[in-house]
């Protein structure tokens, strides 16, 4: 898309937030702030609903620092030094003499202890935390003990139960679930309104029913089909909509894996979760969905068998890439 994205030009206020019970328990930080773990599906707002509790806590969007953990913990000693939110504070001596952990933990105490730029305390806001590993973890306590008084920490993760107890304990829980239908439609609704977008209420309906839950995808889905037919109707959404997808990538990828080319479908892989953006869950889906119009029998079980236990290990947060890439392979096998 050429046009700037939606999700991030009608980012949600505070009062915006469709989830009622989330937007009460948000206010409540912003009177009183404490430390929060926001847990919830992929695409539910976790991430917009921080930045709306900062925006509505802070004047300055200089008290809120993100990171985003996932991609920070994967990230080399080279590239963690050579960051422009980080490379400020890492000196040269540093960067030689201290190995990937260290400059973890010392970014993690310096964006801690910044003083606010107004008010009395910042939030550092860590996104896709079940990436943490438990002696990071560890690190991450004793920073958010020793900075408590003038930093607030907010967790945001699927996988609330992948954090050590020594963090679930200082942190309040906020359980972000997936959006209704309704009120998926009423944010839509609003979007392309203050867009100027021509649409039908059926057509925002089916944008809704097919992000099934995920706003992201829904608000996504609702620019495209702007994009592409001028207006959000049902007939457009279904023109639209039904030609989103990844059909060729993900075929691609088994044709490599059917044929032993291992490195050429884990290269498809790697594309799709770090270029597209996907998590694992969302990969695994789409490969279930062409599986089923490309095996039958024995083979389609067989499919469905390995996705099973791929969801289950997902689950329980074990790497998107590892768990993805032993299917592919099991299916090349």
């Amino acid at each position: 898309m050429d046009d700037p994205l939606w999700i991030e030009t009608h980012a949600p206020s505070l009062d915006d937030i469709p989830q009622e019970d989330v937007r009460e328990r948000l206010q409540d930080a912003v009177d009183e702030p404490v430390n929060l773990v926001l847990h919830g599906p992929v695409g539910s707002g976790k991430t917009a609903a921080v930045r709306a509790l900062a925006d509505a806590a802070h004047e300055s969007e200089n008290d809120l620092f993100e990171l985003n953990v996932k991609d920070f913990f994967g990230m080399t000693k080279k590239e963690i030094s050579n960051d422009p939110r980080f490379e400020h504070f890492i000196t040269p001596k540093r960067k030689r003499e201290s190995s990937k952990a260290d400059l973890i933990n010392y970014v993690l105490k310096e964006s801690a202890s910044y003083p606010p730029v107004s008010g009395d305390y910042t939030t550092v806001l860590l996104d896709n935390a079940e990436s943490i590993r438990e002696d990071f973890q560890q690190a991450l306590r004793r920073v958010m003990e020793q900075h408590h008084e003038a930093t607030q920490f907010v967790i945001a993760t699927r996988q609330p139960t992948k954090l050590i107890p020594p963090i679930r304990s200082r942190c309040f829980p906020v359980s972000v679930r997936a959006p209704t239908a309704d009120e998926t439609v009423d944010v839509l609704r609003d979007i392309v309104e203050a867009e100027g977008v021509p649409y039908e209420d059926d057509g925002l309906e089916y944008v809704a029913g097919y992000a099934a839950g995920n706003l992201r995808k829904a608000v996504t889905a609702a620019q495209a089909t702007h994009e592409a037919e001028g207006e959000v109707t049902m007939d457009a959404a279904y023109e639209t909509l039904q030609d989103v997808g990844l059909d060729d990538e993900i075929s691609g990828m088994l044709d490599d894996a059917e044929s032993g080319d291992f490195t050429d479908a884990r290269s498809t892989l790697d594309d799709l979760l770090v270029d597209e953006g996907l998590d694992g869950t969302e990969v695994l889906d789409e490969i279930l969905r062409v599986g089923r119009s490309r095996y039958a029998g024995d083979a389609l079980a067989e499919l469905h068998e390995l996705a099973g236990d791929v969801d289950v290990m997902l689950a329980e947060g074990n790497s998107d890439r590892v768990q993805l890439s032993r299917m592919l392979a099991e299916l090349g096998r």
